[in-house]
């Protein structure tokens, strides 16, 4: 370099990974919750078991998922990845789930097919052996270049034991950088799910997915259907943020209660799909929430918000946060009378006080 002669600029971060930052700075900085709709567990109780005719040391909260034995019921959700602070969250939220033995969901996987050279910010694998790890890739990327080879390759590099792939028309509506050409997206996830070789999970971010979608997603081949309903993070607010032309953000406002709330969600996919795979996410705050969501009909919960927030504080932080959340559920499966999540789903010890009461009587699926 001549003398005198400027500093070389830092190479520019790929157009993709600053929007990842500007997720998490929002996520963490805003409120995006969603307006005028809830998860709808708040119309649904327990009826407290007085006599509950079990002991508490005798709940057990384990569960099988993909294969491996979970100590709870619990998925870190799909977040996040593709930066410095995302790897410290990623890193952070993979040592709990090793801790706790839960499942852990990576953000969507993209980039690193354009990009490989951010793998280290998602690889956890050495910090999560015995975790079921879920890649994570968004589904229109099917529709736009992404073949099975690519999917593979992003399972491969993670050491992953699934791919999700997110459905999430109204966010890549708003986006200004979104891509909206979902059609003839079944058949591809169907070929997909044949050919990969691994489970393949489909999940929505935040508005659910009806029974119908359910059903056709089953058939075509999927592993799982994380129902993700309304009533938590609204990814239509956090594009709203994003979004500098007035006219487009008032459009994305428009949609702040948008989706089917989680609660239901669960209820009729279980009805729709009875032997089915199911996880619930959207709004889980509190292990009375993953109580609730199991015994109307879950296999599976994740949770993203709230542990997105505590690992960005800290693993001790995090660590409490589940620490709380297992607690809890232990002891709303005692106090309805449940010693395991079988029992829980299978009680009918939960009533229903809305309007979408469709049993008269019982919540039970």
């Amino acid at each position: 370099m001549a003398l005198g002669s400027p500093p070389p600029r830092p190479a520019r971060a790929p157009a993709i990974v600053d929007r990842t930052a500007e997720h998490i700075r929002i996520n963490l900085e805003e409120d995006v919750d969603g307006a005028g709709v809830t998860t709808g567990f708040e119309r649904y109780r327990f009826v407290h078991r007085a006599l509950p005719e079990i002991d508490l040391e005798a709940v057990t909260i384990e569960t099988e998922f993909l294969g491996r034995r979970l100590k709870a019921p619990l998925l870190l959700s799909c977040m996040t990845g593709g930066t410095p602070q995302a790897s410290r969250i990623n890193r952070t939220l993979a040592r709990a789930a090793e801790h706790f033995g839960l499942a852990m969901g990576l953000g969507s996987c993209r980039v690193l097919l354009e990009h490989p050279e951010v793998l280290p910010t998602f690889a956890v694998r050495d910090l999560c052996p015995s975790a079921p790890l879920l890649a994570n890739l968004g589904a229109v990327q099917l529709n736009v270049g992404v073949d099975v080879t690519g999917c593979r390759r992003i399972v491969d590099l993670l050491g992953a034991d699934a791919l999700v792939l997110h459905l999430n028309p109204l966010q890549e509506a708003l986006q200004p950088e979104g891509d909206t050409r979902f059609a003839g997206l079944l058949k591809r996830i169907e070929r997909l799910c044949a050919t990969l070789g691994v489970a393949v999970i489909v999940k929505e971010v935040g508005w659910g997915i009806a029974p119908d979608l359910v059903v056709a997603l089953f058939e075509a081949g999927a592993t799982a259907v994380d129902l993700a309903g309304a009533g938590g993070t609204s990814w239509s607010e956090v594009e709203r943020h994003r979004i500098a032309d007035p006219v487009r953000a008032r459009v994305a406002a428009a949609f702040a209660g948008w989706g089917l709330p989680t609660a239901d969600t669960v209820r009729l996919a279980r009805r729709a799909a009875p032997g089915a795979t199911l996880i619930a996410s959207g709004g889980i705050r509190t292990g009375v929430d993953v109580a609730m969501a199991i015994a109307l009909g879950a296999d599976l919960v994740g949770i993203a918000g709230s542990m997105l927030r505590a690992a960005a504080a800290g693993a001790e932080t995090l660590d409490a946060a589940v620490t709380e959340i297992v607690d809890t559920l232990r002891i709303a499966m005692f106090c309805a009378g449940a010693s395991d999540l079988g029992g829980l789903s299978r009680t009918g010890r939960v009533v229903s006080r809305g309007p979408l009461d469709l049993t008269a009587g019982t919540a039970t699926p």
